[in-house]
């Protein structure tokens, strides 16, 4: 029986195998196909504010969509009775009068009982009675002195408090960004764990993508990977970061955590959105 070769209509055996061979050169070993995964865009920091103690709003400070930096002021509860006894107890720290009344005791006290133990055995030079009382003096000033050093300490700790107290009314950017809510006026009661400011730093963003263990192994942080975003919004796409590979795969859906890192200076990207990242499945570690 004839064995029978096809090929396509109108070209010859020879020249088709000649073509698959060339074609074949062109195609690195192992050569694999990239896939794309989409995931959601977050910022680095999107924050919801709340006082640690209550209090009457007596000022706020900020509207949303202002910028503001690290430690500005956001909102001020009512601090006025904090105010004054943190100025009460400025006032007891910085009394030293006592203080430098009984080191200047101390210093006329003290050579009288040394004088007074030299001429307690010298006859008729002092009584025994006399020595003791200068003795005696001489450790109540200096014990006097020791417990006002102490006062002055517990005193500077007492006027800490009271300025930490203070404070806490006082609600501030934990980081600089752009204010989006703020859930409350002057003249109203806010209580701890309120949300009552929210803040978001989108100055640098992370791609949040799940992609399969296969593809996961062969990228590493630290590395190069392009982010694209959905076409209708017309962003360019930028270069990332691998930030963060999950070293844990999900059992029930065989993928891992991946996090891509890109800078946003100018604020054109916005957070929520949907990102892509396309990963050669078959390329080298």
């Amino acid at each position: 029986m004839r064995s029978l070769s096809v090929r396509p209509h109108g070209i010859p055996a020879g020249a088709l195998a000649t073509a698959l061979c060339a074609l074949a050169t062109l195609l690195p070993a192992g050569a694999a196909q990239a896939a794309d995964y989409t995931g959601i865009v977050h910022p680095r920091h999107q924050l919801t504010l709340s006082v640690p103690v209550p209090g009457v709003v007596l000022r706020v400070a900020v509207e949303p969509g202002r910028r503001v930096e690290a430690q500005a002021l956001l909102l001020l509860l009512d601090d006025r009775a904090q105010a004054a006894e943190e100025q009460r107890r400025k006032i007891v720290v910085d009394d030293l009068s006592e203080t430098q009344a009984t080191e200047d005791r101390l210093k006329i006290v003290q050579p009288l009982a040394e004088d007074a133990r030299k001429l307690v055995n010298t006859r008729g030079a002092i009584s025994r009675e006399d020595a003791a009382r200068a003795e005696l003096d001489f450790v109540a000033t200096r014990g006097r002195l020791a417990q006002l050093v102490v006062q002055k300490r517990r005193e500077r700790v007492e006027h800490l408090a009271a300025e930490l107290e203070r404070q806490q009314r006082r609600l501030l950017a934990p980081v600089g960004g752009v204010i989006t809510k703020v859930a409350i006026d002057v003249g109203e009661w806010a209580r701890p764990g309120d949300a009552l400011v929210e803040l978001v730093d989108a100055s640098v963003l992370h791609l949040r993508v799940n992609v399969p263990a296969a593809a996961a192994r062969t990228l590493k942080e630290g590395g190069a990977l392009p982010v694209a975003f959905e076409p209708a919004l017309g962003l360019a796409a930028v270069a990332g970061k691998i930030g963060f590979i999950s070293p844990a795969v999900d059992a029930a859906s065989g993928l891992v955590e991946l996090r891509v890192q890109f800078a946003n200076p100018a604020g054109r990207i916005p957070p929520g959105i949907k990102g892509l990242v396309s990963i050669a499945s078959g390329a080298a570690k």
